[in-house]
């Protein structure tokens, strides 16, 4: 949903994958809810035991990988900074995941956990976007990182 006055709010997984090259099972969020231009927005990922990382992480007690959390992060920060680009009429060529900082994991992720990146932007300079993410299930914690994108604009 694109709005001219208040930028755009929300994008379903059609819009997510107009924004970003991955595709299952790398694509690793559902939707993207209350976005806000390039400052804020929050990407929502179901977690579902037919997943094929659960085949070896870990087949006895399935635990969603930490570091699929933070590409969930970069995934949900670089849709948010292509959709910016978009209502400015510039389409990047490409999103690259750039920097990893101050990562920290909670508590464990498991089938049937529906895991919140809460992405704010920290800065942005040129091409370079910085953000921290908050991985939340039913609001508690569960990881945290910092990191960067950059945009390859046309």
């Amino acid at each position: 949903m694109n709005d001219a006055t208040t930028g755009l709010e929300a994008a379903d997984i059609v819009q997510i994958l107009s924004y970003l090259p991955h595709r299952y099972p790398f694509l690793l969020i559902d939707r993207i809810i209350e976005m806000k231009g390039d400052e804020s927005c929050i990407g929502i990922k179901n977690v579902t035991y037919n997943e094929p990382q659960f085949m070896g992480h870990f087949p006895s007690r399935p635990l969603f990988p930490g570091v699929f959390m933070i590409e969930g992060m970069a995934q949900t920060a670089g849709a948010m900074c292509v959709a910016s680009k978009l209502a400015q009429k510039a389409r990047p060529k490409e999103v690259y995941f750039m920097t990893i900082d101050k990562a920290k994991f909670r508590k464990p992720v498991v089938p049937g956990d529906t895991v919140e990146y809460h992405m704010t932007k920290l800065a942005n300079r040129r091409n370079m976007w910085w953000y921290r993410g908050e991985a939340k299930v039913n609001g508690v914690l569960v990881c945290e990182a910092e990191v960067s994108a950059m945009l390859v604009v046309e």
